[in-house]
């Protein structure tokens, strides 16, 4: 099972500094720090279970129990609870996406279905057991896009953008996003399998103030020319948005008009 968030060693914990690129930039990246063949064993057993059914779908905590360590690591913990709540729930659906060579990449999507929350209601945690490189077809965030709401049908037929970001990453990463942030992967044209799990997390209760280690103040004091997203123009918009999440994520009266 998965142990209740709230045991958790503050040290886990985000700073101010990590909190604030979540705001603005959507997404965190954490290295586990288990053995390599604690990933290889994940990857073999995510083999054996696509051998024998398919894709498990929903199933695959189940089918693979060992990735329950993954989401009980207290530096995947810790995040977590920062950026949702100490009572933040794992969501029923899971999903294993695996890309054979040749494997064809895909469009640029948000996972929702148009229904954004400004407020950071819902994370995902993609999980990836073996090393990336970015011929095997990594998944491209793009940051800042969370907080756009642009129809899928618009979306397909986006291309490159300058601030994507390749998860060419390390066995062992897992990266934590906002849900609403953009997404793509590339094509596979290397001769290897590329594992992914993706878990969503939700916060349960309204936050009443920092659940991070935060310091005295609720200025989150961010200048848009230094803001890693893709748009300048709409790092100009989004300051008092971001400002106003920041006052919330505080549990501190807000506008309240986004």
């Amino acid at each position: 099972m998965i142990d209740a968030p709230e045991q958790i060693d503050q040290k886990y914990l985000l700073d101010d500094d990590a909190m604030k690129r979540f705001v603005t930039q959507g997404y965190h990246i954490v290295e586990l720090d288990f053995p390599p063949e604690f990933h290889e064993s994940v990857c073999q057993q995510i083999d054996a279970v696509f051998e024998r059914r398919g894709n498990p779908g929903d199933d695959i905590l189940d089918e693979v129990p060992d990735l329950y360590n993954v989401w009980n690591h207290p530096i995947v913990k810790g995040a977590l609870v920062s950026i949702l709540g100490a009572d933040y729930a794992m969501n029923s659906h899971r999903h294993c996406h695996y890309t054979s060579p040749g494997g064809q990449g895909g469009h640029w999507h948000q996972d929702s279905v148009n229904v954004r929350h400004h407020q950071i209601r819902t994370l995902l945690g993609l999980y990836y057991p073996q090393d990336v490189t970015e011929d095997m077809g990594p998944t491209v965030i793009l940051p800042g896009t969370q907080y756009h709401n642009t129809p899928s049908a618009l979306m397909s037929s986006y291309m490159n953008f300058k601030n994507q970001i390749p998860l060419s990453v390390k066995a062992g990463t897992v990266a934590i996003t906002h849900y609403d942030i953009w997404h793509s992967w590339m094509p596979n044209v290397s001769d290897k399998n590329r594992r992914m799990l993706k878990f969503l997390f939700s916060r349960t209760s309204e936050p009443t103030g920092p659940s991070w280690n935060a310091e005295p103040y609720a200025n989150i004091g961010v200048n848009p020319r230094s803001a890693e997203v893709d748009d300048m123009t709409n790092a100009y918009k989004h300051r008092l948005m971001w400002a106003d999440i920041w006052r919330w994520l505080h549990g501190l009266p807000t506008e309240d008009s986004w």
